[in-house]
């Protein structure tokens, strides 16, 4: 293989290597945003149904 002919496949990797890191980095950063979505929302439901027992105690029915 000649010297460019090298040099071009080197250049070409490190663009992939670089994309796939910035790829991977995105991934990671949405994945969290996702995932402490989900907490937030486990956390109201959570309220949510402890205020609905609450109000059933409070009219005497039971859960």
């Amino acid at each position: 293989m000649a010297k460019t002919d090298l040099k071009m496949v080197q250049d070409v990797t490190s663009v992939v290597q670089t994309l796939l890191l910035q790829r991977q980095d995105k991934f990671h950063s949405v994945s969290d945003q996702i995932i402490g979505r989900i907490d937030d929302t486990s956390s109201c439901m959570n309220d949510l149904e402890k205020n609905i027992a609450d109000l059933m105690t409070q009219a005497g029915m039971e859960n």
